[in-house]
């Protein structure tokens, strides 16, 4: 098969789409005796590709078309007509808000949540608009879809009415030659040096979103939690500014005790497995998630797991996190006091999670990955549109 993946919603390696295209790309190289792979990137995300370049072939996408809606624009009127004139049999577009209505081959598209219909205001109306009745029309235009999550696959039929027989669920998962124990190593004086944390802290891995992720309760939380028990216990924020981060940073500022709460930005990926490693314990008070990778990634890292069992989160924890309701402040302000008094707990909860963490293979979702394109390929065609000259584009310069 020839196969087009493109690549230009990852927002420069910064999100968890990017995260799971980073893994999936890595994985697929295992595959490219058999089949062919063109990864379209935006040009100033080439190098984040260099681990691709010698097995795959990069299409650089103009930077012209990294804004939001002219990169929906070159998803539908741009990368269709490259498709025709390369002859590509499957375009995989990871992302819900990219997909392809027309295409001259079979279109699969990953979705990892349908948050605008679970979670309030959790974007603009624009935002909330497209993913609720945009995103429906075009879901329902691939010839396959492929649901990181049991629950998004639900999610999927429930708000799209889109058969299963569509739709296959293939987890996320974990590249445990990275994400792993190290007994040896000294967290402590790696989280003091590296982060200037002095103390033992609670770590939250997310964007700073509100109110989606619920930073603002984990604050209140851990206010509560610091008034009842007096502990040196710290909190520490590894994500980058989105929307809404003006309210957590003004609830950080309001806290009586801002300086045990940190903000550390956005944290690379080489530097993630060291940080779950350092922290006490991770906590995941999310509303809505239609997967949840940082859980999984602390448990394999040895670091016990607080969390909300909302959306996805409950069959991605299993039993090997201690569940908090991520509404109630009172619930959560529990639970960091339990962790925090409780070494029994806390190596109850890192046993778990080491088994846990094993049900989350990228290899294995790699190979489900190619069966599903071939699937689609013979999948009763849905929409494609008929091959026409193309014009001179920004994208049909292959690098090798």
């Amino acid at each position: 098969m020839k196969i087009a993946i493109t690549t230009t919603m990852i927002q420069r390696g910064k999100s968890g789409v990017a995260q799971y295209v980073f893994a999936l790309v890595q994985e697929l190289q295992h595959f490219t005796r058999t089949h062919t792979f063109f990864l379209h990137v935006l040009e100033d995300d080439l190098p984040l590709f260099e681990f691709a370049r010698d097995t795959m072939e990069l299409v650089p996408v103009a930077e012209k078309w990294r804004p939001a809606i002219r990169n929906v624009l070159w998803h539908q009127l741009v990368l269709p007509r490259w498709l025709g004139k390369h002859a590509i049999d499957v375009v995989h577009v990871p992302s819900y808000r990219r997909m392809i209505r027309f295409a001259p081959c079979a279109k699969v598209a990953t979705i990892h949540d349908l948050a605008p219909f679970q979670v309030a205001n959790k974007y603009d109306p624009a935002r909330m608009f497209y993913g609720r009745v945009v995103v429906k029309h075009l879901a329902r235009h691939q010839e396959g879809i492929v649901a990181v999550s049991s629950n998004t696959a639900d999610d999927i039929t429930g708000f799209f009415n889109i058969p299963r027989s569509r739709i296959e669920v293939i987890l996320n998962g974990v590249d445990h030659h990275r994400f792993g124990p190290l007994p040896s190593n000294d967290t402590a004086s790696h989280a003091e040096s590296r982060w200037n944390l002095n103390n033992p802290f609670f770590l939250y891995v997310s964007r700073l979103e509100h109110p989606g992720k619920n930073h603002v309760r984990l604050i209140e939380a851990f206010n509560a939690f610091k008034k009842t028990t007096g502990s040196d216990w710290q909190l520490a924020f590894g994500g980058s500014d989105w929307h809404g981060a003006e309210h957590i940073h003004a609830a950080i500022q309001a806290s009586p005790y801002s300086h045990y709460i940190s903000t550390l930005g956005f944290v690379p990926d080489s530097e993630l497995p060291e940080l779950y490693r350092s922290a006490a314990a991770l906590v995941y008070p999310s509303l809505f998630e239609g997967f949840g990778l940082p859980p999984v990634e602390a448990m394999a890292c040895g670091c016990p797991v607080i969390s909300s069992p909302s959306g996805s989160l409950d069959e991605v924890i299993g039993n090997a996190a201690l569940r908090i309701d991520p509404t109630d402040v009172a619930s959560i302000a529990n639970a960091l006091a339990r962790v925090a008094s409780e070494p029994s707990l806390r190596e109850k909860l890192r046993d778990q999670g080491f088994v846990n963490a094993k049900r989350f293979d990228w290899k294995d979702n790699a190979r489900r990955t190619i069966d599903f394109y071939e699937q689609a390929l013979t999948a009763p065609t849905v929409t494609k549109v008929n091959e026409s000259k193309p014009t001179p584009l920004a994208t049909e310069r292959v690098l090798h």
